[in-house]
């Protein structure tokens, strides 16, 4: 396969593209563009039949290949419906919610009004046109109708410009980005396996330990008989939450003291090294946040319950998340941290129904939880580390061929580097 670089450019409504392709409009390169439709949710008649029906997450979940959905519809639904019988290898797309998402169809299915069937001429331009469409994703919000969601119409898309190299230079095309997303999809089987193995070790590590042969009956459940029952807040030389200085008072913001709030915790997965916004000293002493040592864990009580991190920095903290500083002596702050995590879903049963389901510090702190020896807190803790640093590299990796992908996508789908053909 022979690259080279493109000097003879048209310019297109959509973008700069070789003189020598042509740019089409969509509807005249397919048999059919066509939206789909929902039986009546009353007849019960309609569903769980054999025919896949798609909604918007199958596609998201899919990725590229479309292989089953999580609803079925019967033929009497497909019969009383605008739905329809997509075939297999055509694309699916898209017009709102996850307005651009894109996936092609290895089975036939059926699908609701968001989503249209899109049906090419040529079988073989599935493929190029899926790169077309995730090319240029971005982009639709600009035709998108601004209703209360901005949203696509099947008209919209049947008269979108299409750049159409020559069928060989398409199906190269394809075959590049192809390769790129076949090694994509095996990192992120990597991922998956190790998230598992992750899952599993701590289900194992986190409730039996490391060798036990003698076990005993608790108030939390089984543990090993040599561990203790604490609440967190007897295990921790501190738990409380933060507090946010007045906006209205300038002085007490973009000063040297790290401020977290909840997407600072989303944004740093296990450690925290910075944060968006910062405050003063005078911003610490007129409020309730305080500062929190570094080696403690953060921990987001609503909006996002459970969310948390260890912080490698001094930070104070807003009054949705707590801080929880371990005392050295009798708990590692790195087996604290898994433990929380692996206690999660507890906390969120625990949580207070209010209009969004939130913790208090006083939860927290009375909450339960087994304490191993410190040698084999910091032995778990180091177990679990290396499959998070396994999963740290993996996930990087993934990041990068995304992006390497991203830009084969812009030099291949615009034409700026060409694919040699005969």
């Amino acid at each position: 396969m022979i690259f080279y670089k493109e000097t003879k450019f048209q310019e297109t409504s959509i973008g700069r593209f070789p003189k020598e392709w042509n740019v089409v409009i969509l509807e005249d390169i397919c048999e059919k563009v066509r939206a789909g439709g929902t039986p009546l949710t009353s007849k019960k008649e309609y569903w769980n039949g054999d025919l896949p029906f798609v909604k918007i997450e199958d596609i998201t979940l899919a990725g590229k290949y479309l292989t089953a959905t999580k609803s079925f519809i019967s033929k009497e639904g497909l019969s009383n419906s605008n739905a329809w019988l997509v075939p297999e290898n055509s694309l699916l797309f898209a017009m709102y919610g996850s307005m651009g998402e894109v996936s092609i169809n290895k089975i036939p299915v059926t699908t609701n009004q968001a989503i249209l069937g899109i049906i090419p001429k040529d079988k073989d331009d599935a493929e190029f046109l899926y790169y077309w469409f995730s090319f240029f994703k971005p982009r639709w919000r600009k035709y998108a109708k601004p209703t209360t969601q901005a949203n696509l119409t099947a008209e919209i898309v049947r008269n979108s410009m299409i750049p159409l190299p020559s069928k060989r230079e398409r199906q190269e095309i394809a075959k590049v980005l192809g390769v790129v997303d076949s090694v994509i999809a095996k990192t992120g089987e990597v991922i998956a396996k190790t998230e598992r193995l992750k899952k599993g070790l701590m289900q194992t590590l986190l409730t039996r330990g490391i060798g036990h042969k003698e076990f005993k009956d608790t108030e939390i459940g089984r543990i090993p008989k040599d561990w203790e029952v604490v609440k967190i807040v007897d295990a921790c030389a501190k738990v409380k939450a933060g507090g946010t200085p007045l906006t209205s008072k300038k002085e007490y913001y973009n000063g040297d003291i790290p401020f977290v709030k909840i997407e600072d915790l989303a944004n740093a997965q296990k450690y925290l090294k910075n944060t968006l916004i910062t405050i003063t000293k005078a911003g610490l002493e007129n409020s309730s946040a305080w500062l929190v040592p570094p080696k403690s864990i953060l921990l987001a009580m609503y909006g996002s319950i459970g969310a948390m991190a260890i912080n490698e920095i001094p930070v104070a903290t807003n009054q949705a998340i707590l801080g929880i500083v371990p005392k050295e002596e009798k708990t590692d702050v790195e087996f604290i941290y898994y433990l929380l995590n692996f206690l999660t879903p507890h906390f969120a049963r625990h949580a207070k129904q209010t209009t969004q389901a939130n913790l208090t510090a006083e939860i927290v702190r009375e909450f339960k939880i087994p304490i191993p020896p410190i040698l084999e807190q910091r032995k778990i803790a180091e177990i679990l580390s290396t499959v998070d640093k396994k999963l740290e590299f993996e996930k990087n990796e993934k990041a990068k061929l995304e992006r390497i992908k991203q830009g084969l996508m812009d030099l291949l789908l615009t034409g700026k580097i060409r694919i040699k053909v005969n």
